[in-house]
């Protein structure tokens, strides 16, 4: 059974999981992971969502303010051996409703063209696809989304 804690970026399994997020974007992110690391800072993010199976903390995410409508969806992780269980799927879900409460009425995000698997779960969760923004703007690689929260 999974069960879901909303909590803060200052939550010690979130920033055990998210140690293992940056291990993993090192290497599939190669020369351009210095440049996405310093956008991922956690000093900012209040809204962090930790995934638990079987009583162990085995996936994350998050979200901040982007501006008055709209939360930016950071730090989705699910460890390898849980994946393919839904558990990022009912994260992104989890996530979601919770800003919807906030009265956000978009989720957006970042993610790379090295992350086919991340695309794809994005895309069946409702995200389109839309001009890179912000920070992203000019970065080739990135693929940027956005969801209307209902």
């Amino acid at each position: 059974m999974n069960t879901f804690v909303r909590t803060t970026s200052a939550n010690k399994d979130f920033l055990h999981l998210i140690s293992y997020l940056d291990a993993e974007l090192t290497i599939r992110d190669g020369d351009e992971y210095a440049f996405h690391a310093q956008y991922n800072k956690t000093d900012t993010i209040k809204h962090v969502l930790v995934a638990y199976h079987k009583k162990s903390a085995v996936g994350c995410g998050a979200f901040k303010h982007y501006d008055d409508h709209t939360a930016e969806i950071k730090r989705m992780y699910v460890s390898p051996e849980c994946r393919g269980l839904g558990i990022a799927t009912a994260l992104l879900t989890h996530l979601e409703v919770w800003a919807h409460e906030l009265s956000y009425t978009h989720c957006i995000l970042e993610t790379g063209e090295k992350y086919p698997e991340a695309i794809a779960l994005y895309q069946k969760k409702g995200y389109n696809r839309i001009p890179n923004y912000g920070q992203y703007t000019a970065v080739k690689s990135s693929r940027c989304f956005k969801k209307e929260l209902i």
